[in-house]
């Protein structure tokens, strides 16, 4: 499925310090793209999936395709981005993100310093603008953001020099693991358009559900969504079309049969109880009994559809713990195709500045 023109650019990447032929040139939005191939103008951030067209997201997905050539090599080592300094910034708790993104950067060769929220001076009162001029004084060449309030990483955008990716930023979004679930199902199921997907579970608080929902509808994809009616988004009733561009064509599910019903591929997502102010649930054995993920509700999708999941996964509530290790699931393969999704970003973001040193040697 990779391009000749990627598989030239993967060669060298793990070549002795050669770097990719991205091009560079600011555009409006929030995204940032490889144009190797398509010749497209890429963007300085990556904030959000809503400015990526298909091109965009199908030139990223070429790109993660080489990167994950070089995950499956002994040595999982490559020089692209050796002298380059990226910094994670996570004021939430993560595990696969967090740490996916940290490899990803080591395997390129950067090297990746993790801020601890708790311990930096964030805790003595330090705030967010400020932190992110701290930051910026030390020249790092990409900064990596999640944080409780949507918006946090595009306001720290406008305020620094250097890249910036959306780790996942309140209940707004999160580009990378959108994209991470569009290169596994482009991967298992041979493409994206005209493939059914089943997102079922609390798309109210959910960033996973809005940058998924707005990824798989741009490439094409038939995308069916079910919930309880209190973590719906207003507005979102069966049978309904929500209103806004980003939505056109989305489908909505009176019953979790119904959404399951012919699916190519099935996501749960996790109940969001850390977002919710107030109970929308009478407790997690009837969210379970009507709307979790099980061995009988799967066998209504079609044979052999995918079981993705987002995580952390709450087995026995959202998923049975019988299906998310059963053989219909690509959660792993998710949290692997992650590493080699971020490697993609960053190369795209990070090896603008030797681009540009390249250039200027150049007679």
């Amino acid at each position: 499925m990779t391009s000749s023109s990627t598989r030239r650019e993967v060669q060298s990447v793990a070549g002795a310090g050669s770097s990719l032929p991205y091009a560079e040139a600011p555009a409006k939005g929030g995204a940032v793209v490889s144009h190797a191939s398509t010749g497209l103008a890429r963007q300085r951030h990556l904030l959000d999936i809503d400015s990526l067209s298909p091109e965009e997201i199908t030139s990223l997905l070429d790109s993660a395709e080489g990167m994950l050539e070089v995950l499956g090599r002994d040595v999982k080592k490559t020089p692209a981005l050796r002298g380059k300094t990226i910094v994670t910034v996570f004021y939430e708790n993560s595990t696969r993100t967090r740490i996916s993104f940290e490899e990803a950067g080591k395997i390129l060769g950067a090297d990746v310093i993790n801020v601890s929220v708790s311990s930096s001076s964030v805790s003595k009162g330090e705030s967010l603008y400020n932190t992110a001029l701290t930051l910026q004084a030390m020249h790092v060449d990409a900064l990596i953001i999640r944080h409780p309030h949507a918006g946090a990483p595009h306001f720290v955008a406008r305020h620094v020099k250097a890249p910036v990716v959306n780790a996942g930023d309140g209940m707004h979004a999160h580009p990378t693991q959108a994209l991470l679930d569009l290169f596994t199902l482009r991967q298992r199921l041979g493409g994206i358009a005209g493939k059914r997907v089943a997102i079922v579970g609390d798309v109210l608080y959910s960033r996973v559900a809005r940058s998924g929902i707005i990824g798989l509808l741009r490439m094409g994809a038939q995308v069916v969504v079910c919930g309880p009616p209190t973590l719906m988004p207003y507005g979102w009733l069966p049978g309904s079309a929500p209103a806004g561009s980003w939505y056109e064509g989305l489908e909505i599910a009176e019953s979790v049969e119904q959404a399951l019903d012919g699916a190519d591929a099935v996501m749960a997502l996790r109940i969001q109880q850390e977002r919710q102010d107030a109970g929308h649930l009478p407790d997690l054995r009837e969210y379970s009994n009507r709307y979790g993920i099980n061995r009988k509700r799967l066998s209504l999708a079609k044979e052999g559809a995918l079981l993705m999941h987002p995580g952390p996964m709450n087995e026995g509530v959202e998923i049975s713990s019988e299906v998310a290790h059963g053989a219909q699931s690509v959660i792993e393969e998710q949290v692997r195709n992650g590493v080699a999704l971020r490697m993609a970003v960053l190369y795209a973001l990070c090896s603008r500045g030797r681009d540009q040193a390249a250039a200027q040697e150049r007679p």
